[in-house]
């Protein structure tokens, strides 16, 4: 597995996980590499430092911090990706709010383009669902006007669970 920095034509960075360096490009031309934050297909590699482990031999050693550093600017220098406990609370509404409307949702798999083309169009029974689909049988959704919106939140499938 190889990771990569990426970021949108919006500036957001998220990273990507991929098999192989070919295996991004592969899934970059077919569509199916877009920004979590904003759904943009216009993303591109940033500079990524690679992680190279240390030798066998090497001990780790403690940064020297220079007396004179008030605690205070120590905090600033600080790269820890905690949330502040108001942003917690927010995402944690914010995934109850999906996990609640997806209990009176049925789940249909990786036939949800399928399934929802035969709502929109009267072909099916009329019923909130969801599922899994590609990036670009999104879009293709959208562009037919079948209402379609991503899951905020990660989502296991029913079969997934043990």
């Amino acid at each position: 597995m190889i990771s990569f920095d990426l970021q949108c034509e919006h500036g957001h960075q998220f990273e990507g996980w991929f098999g192989s360096s070919a295996d991004y490009d592969t899934q970059k031309q077919k569509g199916l590499v877009d920004c979590p934050i904003c759904g943009s297909f216009d993303i591109r590699k940033c500079l990524t430092a690679p992680h190279v482990g240390r030798k066998g031999n090497q001990t780790s050693v403690p940064a020297r911090v220079p007396n004179e550093v008030s605690e205070g600017a120590m905090a600033s220098l600080s790269n820890s990706t905690e949330l502040p406990d108001q942003m917690k609370e927010v995402i944690e509404k914010m995934a109850k709010i999906q996990a609640d409307s997806l209990k009176d949702s049925k789940w249909v798999g990786r036939q949800f383009a399928e399934e929802a083309r035969a709502i929109h169009y009267g072909e099916a029974e009329a019923q909130i669902i969801h599922g899994e689909t590609s990036p670009v049988e999104a879009k293709q959704l959208a562009d037919e006007g079948v209402p379609v919106a991503p899951l905020l939140f990660p989502f296991i499938p029913p079969e997934a669970k043990n």
